[in-house]
């Protein structure tokens, strides 16, 4: 063991425990250090962002709340990759986690297995999001200024023979969507598979989970959707699904 890393991190609590902050005295005192071996590791502590010094007290730093919100980050994501493994499961079919944040399709999650594997991302989701239910999904849930945006970064091409020809058509196709109703495509993004998303409520924040199946499945298509959806539902009021991962 270090024994400089020891003493540093016992500080770094004894600053933790205190809200308003404490004088170095005091927290010399609390990690059982003598007082100039707790102001040298005080002003290291400080020079590197893990400590403030405010009117002769010190409190945690910014480097010490990016630790904080790596942990919690690390937690959140452990979680939803957890809750598509469960989902994954229950339904018998990969499983995907989307948002739109910032302007762009995000792929937050994806669960499978050998024996079912999700979809290879031969072509940039954010860019193809024309292409794919996932995409097609989240840009449904959007206002027609946001769209417009994001086709002037990411313009509807094809992407296989089967890809929605144009800007008009998806739109089209997007207006005859049904509040909550699942969009499903076939062969659109991926020769020989067809999807299915779902879109989740999560604030204001668009998401989507969704499916894939081998085209030779196409008939299970909207059974595993709709056991997606009842799944989500039964489960949506005690998981958090975290919009900040």
């Amino acid at each position: 063991m270090i024994g400089s890393v020891q003493r540093a991190l016992r500080l770094l609590e004894a600053v933790g425990s205190h809200s308003e902050g404490a004088p170095a005295k005091q927290l010399a005192r609390e990690a059982g250090l003598p007082l100039p071996t707790a102001y040298h590791l005080l002003r290291t502590l400080t020079y590197e962002g893990y400590l403030r010094r405010e009117g002769g007290v010190f409190v945690l730093g910014a480097a010490a709340g990016r630790l904080a919100g790596g942990g919690l980050q690390q937690k959140r994501r452990s979680m939803i990759l957890d809750s598509l493994a469960h989902f994954r499961d229950a339904v018998g079919a990969p499983v995907y986690f989307a948002v739109f944040r910032e302007g762009e399709i995000e792929l937050v999650g994806v669960s499978d297995t050998p024996a079912s594997p999700a979809v290879e991302e031969w072509a940039d989701f954010r860019a193809t999001g024309h292409a794919h239910a996932i995409g097609q999904c989240l840009l449904a849930q959007l206002d027609e200024k946001t769209r417009r945006d994001y086709y002037e970064r990411h313009p509807v091409e094809a992407v296989t023979r089967y890809t929605v020809r144009d800007q008009s058509a998806l739109e089209h196709r997007i207006a005859a969507l049904g509040r909550m109703e699942p969009v499903t495509e076939r062969q659109e993004y991926a020769l020989g598979t067809v999807c299915a998303a779902i879109p989740i409520t999560a604030g204001d924040t668009a998401a989507t989970m969704a499916i894939s199946l081998p085209l030779r499945h196409e008939g299970r298509l909207l059974y595993v959707v709709d056991r997606l959806r009842s799944e989500v539902g039964a489960l949506l009021s005690t998981l958090s699904f975290s919009i900040s991962i």
